[in-house]
């Protein structure tokens, strides 16, 4: 099974694409979708849709993954960021991938054992659960391949209760 991670952005939107093997996870690709600062915001969107679309293409995902927003001080970011996931969601719909929201903590606790764990620790169990050389920059696509693991334990959990 191949899963997309997406670590939603409106000037950087993270990805990493993995592929589910039994209990073993291997990274395919990774990386970020830059948009250009003071372009209009509907090229921004549009572009984030297009290149979205491109990497769906290329890797044809079997299902995918998208971290909650997280809402932080900044009310015109988080509003951009909230338009970045309409169109990242879309984008989803629109190519037939089921999408599976998950939020921080939970990310935490499938990649790290436990909710409370800083960033750097999750880039680092990230690159140890998948077998790379280097935690994968930038930020955004280690925590959109960080999202993608969470997707296929999640997958795994919620398939190990329906045999229950």
């Amino acid at each position: 099974m191949i899963i997309l991670g997406i670590d939603p952005g409106f000037a950087d939107m993270g990805f990493g694409v993995i592929e589910v093997a039994g209990s073993k996870d291997r990274c395919i690709a990774y990386g970020s979708v830059k948009t250009p600062a003071g372009a209009p915001i509907t090229e921004r969107l549009s572009r984030i849709y297009d290149e979205l679309s491109a990497i769906i293409a290329k890797h044809r995902p079997d299902r995918a993954g998208i971290e909650k927003l997280y809402f932080s001080n900044n009310a015109k970011t988080a509003m951009l960021v909230a338009e970045a996931r309409g169109v990242i969601r879309l984008c989803l719909e629109k190519h037939g991938l089921s999408c599976t929201e998950v939020g921080p903590a939970e990310v935490k606790i499938a990649v790290c054992g436990h909710g409370a764990a800083a960033k750097p620790d999750v880039q680092k169990m990230t690159r140890v659960l998948l077998g790379l050389a280097e935690i994968p920059k930038p930020d955004d696509a280690a925590d959109a391949l960080a999202v993608a693991i969470t997707v296929a334990h999640t997958r795994v959990a919620v398939e190990k209760k329906a045999l229950l």
